[in-house]
């Protein structure tokens, strides 16, 4: 039903049903004219533009969002966001009407006022491998058009340079580009990937484009101080935007001046498309009212916060007028009609020649049958597929794993004429043979007309939540990351803890050497060479009351030792459980067939990778017959309460009770709403056992366990009275373990004996510790966050008052609630002062760690219910608990926190269908210390990240590993760091398992790093790798290399980061491989000089002492044995490269010789 475009221009479309708006801009698109398609918010806009990119892959549609800043906010827009909007306009100004063009926006991204297209028509830079490039103008061009500097490329508008590569990451790429250069002419124009930082792709050429909506050059840098002057006289020239532009910096939040850049009157998007075809999407007009509303407020809050604050105040925010940035609602209207748009309307409009009537109609919901049974929901999805038979059938899901599910519970439910598509055009085949296609495109609710019936899979399901999954490799970026910073407290393995002060390069046998300064008690100083920075380790905490060991004292080993002979005991004792747990038998349960699925299907997220290999380890365990006992990890919110559900069901649906024990009143009541909420419509009654239950509930739930008629019994340690007695108690599952008291752990373990128990825990455990305990303790480890839930957008800004009420005021008109998070307890007065001030009427309450435990949790419960709108507290909202109307957190002094807890925190938000917001305030005016800067700078990367990498895959800044065995350890972790304590655990758990315990103990300690002096320069230049952070990370990394497989990788890595390797980097890493030997033929000392190489074996021995005096014998007297029982090699090594060459050599043939 294509119409010529100009059947459309000025007309209503009425009856357009939710979905079907991408349907009409196919009809309207043509390569004739352009469309500008407006929706009312960026979730339609979103929607809209994926459903006509599924139906039209050959369309050209590009996508324009608004800023997801508030107006006159402090903060810039997000840099992911911007480069998308760049990318748009970019493409209009330069587009060539082969394909037809769809430009899909909001109402408040058309409002917005935009940079001028001059600055695209002259930043195009085209870089083609075998051409020259000047590169000295190449970065003035890169500078000059928004990109900013920094030490490693990690999102859009950043770049790098090191020596004769620079990577930068330009809008309109989903991956950063490597330039090399071979003197003036490019050698190759790589991609390369923001985390792992190494090669994955070539391209032949590339156009660049600019990277800000605001270009800093001598000329919008004039027009911005000369308008800035008259706008606000002499009041405004000390304020800090106007100082730093004045000085060619970027500022946060310098886009909210975007006019005072340019000459020129700004232009709005339907000036980028002069003759587009405008269609206005449905509730237009109620989005247009309410934005231009919100600038007002916005605008006026600025104003009254201006007054309050001193004239001559450097932090004071001088809002423009909104007509500067903003088209008026009055104009945008005037646009709709002067570009004779089309109108879309979900009502049915009585019929006349200014309207089409499209006849479609909202799909069928089937929310009334969910309510009754999944077999209810299938039956009328049955019926309505019938009705429409004659029609084109087609089911949207979400994703690839939620298709294949439909799938199979629609053939159980006898509706079997279905066929898998992956294109529109595949399902239109498949609906002409009159099958029902299933399709993965983004479709909230279905609809009909004359040919077609969608239906969408919350439609069926109900609520549903999918976002895309981004893909992050997680390994080396963390890495670099949590490298030892500068002032943190570390364990040497022989030496015990001291503090670390920074790199410094020393003079050794001659040559330059870095080396790490670490200094100990009584202010004694260590070098240790950057080849042994294994031998260092993070403590993991920086605790002021931490003691720095002496030097050559002798207290550090006698600590080191107790560890020891105490891991021991406990490495035994998990061995013991383990093996004690294959002689048991248990009951079996299988997971029943199609109810199973149906119950599955209810889940209203796609589950992560991680998830599902935890559920199916938890299913498999309940089917061996053996009693499982598994700890399921993952930090809140990753979905471990899914894994319990699911094990839940499954052990209730047989016919035995599972009893499920928390420590707060608070969780149980959560998991009770939760657990009878999925168990509804199945046999399964759920109960609630703790301190809110009444007296009657607590009589008939016990007397329920007792005859079996309760299926499932959720509570506190009320559980464990002795009076609860079970018919049959199939499974235990104990949540959050690590906070029950001794007692009532030893409770726990009584119940245990023969039953199935899942422990879930939020504390992570250390991934390398996972690996340990393989085989010992049953652990399934969820590291991923759910998909990508909504990131929350992460500001990192100074304390801004009014930024502060409009955050909480924002949130609690959404219906919201607010987070406030203080360091110290200490704080909690002063804040709660400023906020009552700030924000009269709103509801807060104060809790922290030093209140009685009952105050403390009434005051979390009534906050759970809503009676509060902000809660202002001390980290102990990190535990469990589980808030999905918290979608705002402010925390105070972010430069306090370290990165994991500033990680946890963030991820208590957004934990719905709402954008979360995190607020990082900082001290205005106050310079941060490095690391802090760089532990908030990561987390405001994190969030373009969609935080996808894992926080327990690595000891980002190690909470500790504490209920692997129980809090016993903490103590022992305490005294020789975290890191070194997973170190000793493991390696006593591997030889323990392969039965070598009393091998090792006589071959006595393995802990020792081989000493090896070559004279022979040893570092990585300054000039090859620039920044710190990034060098330390790599020492790191190469220190801890094991073999030659991975020596091969790193020598690659580097090349392809950081250009040719240098003779120093090349003769660390050949130190290294030699190192790797040492090890293999128990040298533990070597000194190699331009007259020879002594070589001292590790006690003095040599296991293999008659094949020695042979090699010696052969060797015409180069090879010596000192009297002293060292090795001499005596010859003339002046030459480094030799003097390496000959010392590989020659330890290579004593590990022969073992």
């Amino acid at each position: 039903m294509r119409k010529d475009v100009n059947v459309w221009a000025g007309k209503t479309v009425s009856s357009v049903a939710d979905g079907y708006e991408a349907f009409v801009l196919a009809q309207i698109a043509n390569a004739k004219k352009p469309v500008l398609y407006i929706a009312s918010d960026g979730v339609s806009l979103a929607q809209t533009a994926a459903m006509l990119r599924f139906l039209h892959p050959e369309y050209e549609v590009l996508e324009f969002p608004a800023w997801d800043t508030v107006p006159y906010d402090r903060v810039s827009p997000n840099s992911a966001l911007s480069a998308k909007r760049i990318e748009t306009l970019a493409k209009i100004v330069f587009y060539e009407g082969k394909a037809p063009l769809v430009v899909v926006s909001s109402v408040g991204a058309v409002l917005q006022k935009l940079a001028p297209a001059k600055i695209f028509r002259n930043a195009r830079k085209l870089v083609k491998v075998g051409e020259k490039l000047d590169f000295d103008s190449f970065l003035h061009y890169v500078s000059l058009n928004g990109y900013t500097r920094v030490e490693q490329v990690m999102e859009p508008g950043e770049y790098a340079v090191r020596g004769d590569i620079a990577d930068i990451f330009p809008s309109g790429m989903d991956n950063p580009l490597r330039i090399d250069l071979f003197d003036d002419e490019v050698e190759r124009l790589r991609i390369f990937d923001a985390v792992s930082q190494r090669t994955i792709g070539d391209l032949p050429q590339y156009e660049f484009q600019v990277a800000n909506e605001v270009v800093l050059d001598t000329n919008t840098i004039r027009n911005f101080r000369e308008q800035y002057r008259e706008l606000f006289g002499a009041d405004g020239l000390h304020d800090e935007l106007y100082e730093a532009i004045s000085n060619g910096q970027k500022y946060i939040g310098m886009e909210n001046w975007l006019p005072l850049f340019y000459s020129d009157s700004l232009p709005t998007l339907f000036d980028y498309l002069p003759n587009a075809q405008v269609v206005a999407g449905k509730n237009t007009e109620e989005a247009l009212k309410s934005k231009t509303e919100g600038i007002a407020d916005y605008y006026e809050a600025r104003l009254e916060a201006l007054q309050v604050k001193s004239k001559n105040d450097t932090e004071a925010y001088r809002p423009l007028p909104p007509e500067k940035l903003y088209m008026p609602a009055a104009d945008f209207t005037a646009k709709l009609e002067e570009r004779q748009a089309t109108v879309l309307t979900p009502l049915a409009v009585s019929a006349n020649d200014n309207v089409i009537e499209l006849k479609t109609i909202p799909g069928r919901d089937f929310a009334h049958a969910r309510h009754i049974s999944s077999a209810a929901v299938y039956e009328e999805l049955r019926d309505y597929l019938a009705e429409n038979g004659k029609l084109k059938r087609v089911i949207c899901c979400y994703a690839e794993g939620s298709r294949e599910r439909l799938r199979s519970l629609m053939a159980d439910y006898d509706i079997k004429n279905t066929a898998l598509a992956d294109t529109w055009a595949e399902a239109l085949q498949i609906c002409a043979q009159k099958k029902i296609a299933l399709v993965i495109a983004e479709l909230a609710h279905g609809f009909r007309d004359d040919e077609y019936c969608l239906i969408s899979e919350q439609d069926i399901l109900g609520e549903r939540q999918h976002r895309k999954a981004k893909k992050a490799s997680s390994k080396d970026f963390i890495a670099d990351v949590s490298s030892l910073s500068v002032g943190e407290l570390v364990v040497h393995i022989e030496h015990g803890i001291g503090r670390f002060l920074g790199l410094e390069n020393i003079m050794a046998g001659g040559a330059p050497h870095d080396c790490l300064k670490i200094v100990y008690a009584h202010d004694d100083k260590l070098f240790v060479p950057v080849e042994n920075i294994d031998v260092i380790s993070r403590y993991g905490s920086d605790d002021e009351s931490v003691q720095l060991d002496v030097l050559g004292g002798a207290a550090w080993q006698a600590k080191k030792a107790k560890v020891k002979a105490k891991i021991k005991d406990i490495a035994e004792k998990l061995i013991k459980i383990a093996a004690e747990r294959h002689l048991k038998t248990a009951d079996v349960f299988i997971a029943p067939g199609g109810a199973y699925d149906e119950f599955c299907a209810k889940f209203p997220y796609s589950e992560t990778d991680d998830q599902l290999h935890a559920i199916k380890d938890v299913i498999q365990d309940l089917g061996a017959g053996e009693p499982m006992d598994r700890l399921v990890c993952g930090d809140v919110g990753f979905g471990k309460t899914e894994v319990a559900l699911r094990a839940a069901f499954t052990v209730a649906m047989s016919g035995a009770q599972v009893a499920l024990i928390v420590p707060t009143t608070l969780l149980a009541r959560q998991h009770y709403l939760n657990f009878a909420e999925r168990m509804k419509g199945f046999p399964i009654r759920v109960r609630m056992l703790s301190r809110l239950s009444t007296p009657k509930e607590v009589r008939e739930t016990k007397q329920g366990l007792a005859e079996g008629s309760v299926e499932i019994v959720i509570g506190t340690h009320a559980l464990l009275s002795k009076d609860v007695q079970f018919c049959n108690l199939g499974l235990l599952i104990v949540d959050e373990e690590q906070h029950f008291g001794v007692a009532h752990k030893e409770k726990i373990k009584a119940l245990k004996s023969d039953v199935h128990v899942l422990t879930l825990s939020a504390t992570p455990i250390p991934r390398t510790l996972q690996l340990s305990l393989t085989g010992v303790k049953q652990l399934s480890i969820i590291a991923t966050p759910p998909v990508d839930r909504l990131a929350a957008r992460t500001f990192v800004m100074p304390f801004d008052k009014v930024m502060i009420k409009e955050a909480i005021y924002r949130e609690k008109f959404r219906g919201g609630q607010t987070f406030f998070v203080c360091p110290r307890v200490s704080d909690i007065a002063e804040i709660l002062e400023t906020l009552q001030n700030l924000v009269p009427d709103v509801k807060i309450a104060v809790a922290h760690g030093q209140m009685p435990a009952k105050q403390l949790e009434d005051i979390m419960s009534d906050f759970a219910d809503g009676k509060y709108d902000v809660l202002l507290s001390t980290t102990i909202i990190e535990s469990g608990i589980d808030m999905p109307r918290v979608n705002t957190m402010i925390i105070h002094r972010a430069d306090m926190f370290g990165l994991a807890q500033l990680y946890q925190l963030r991820g208590r938000v957004g934990r719905s269908k709402v954008r979360g917001y995190c607020y990082f305030t900082v001290p205005a005016r106050k310079k941060l210390n490095p690391v802090a800067e760089k532990r908030l700078n990561i987390l405001q990367a994190l969030d373009t990240l969609g935080a996808g990498f894992s926080l327990a895959s690595h000891d980002l800044d190690i909470r500790g590993s504490g209920n692997v065995l129980g809090t016993e350890q903490s103590g022992h972790i305490k005294d020789v760091g975290i890191a070194l304590y997973q170190h000793m655990l493991e390696e006593e758990i591997a030889r323990q398992k392969a039965g070598q315990a009393e091998a090792a103990q006589s071959s006595g300690d393995t802990d020792w790093a081989p000493q090896i002096t070559t004279g022979v320069p040893l570092m990585i230049p300054e000039s090859y790798v620039k920044d710190l952070g990034v060098r330390l990370g790599l020492y790191k990394r190469i220190g801890s290399l094991k073999d030659k497989d991975e020596l091969l990788d790193m020598r690659e890595e580097l090349i392809d980061r950081f250009g040719p390797i240098p003779p120093e980097v090349e003769n660390l890493l050949q130190t290294i491989e030699i190192k790797q030997l040492c090890y293999a033929a128990n040298v533990a000392k070597v000194d190699a000089g331009a007259k020879g190489i002594l070589i001292a074996f590790r006690n003095n021995t040599f296991a293999a002492a008659d094949k020695l005096i042979d090699m010696v014998t052969k060797s015409f007297g180069v090879l010596q044995i000192r009297p002293d029982q060292k090795l001499f090699v005596s010859k003339d090594l002046s030459q480094y490269s030799e003097r390496i060459a000959v010392l590989k050599n020659t330890i290579s043939k004593l590990a022969g010789l073992l």
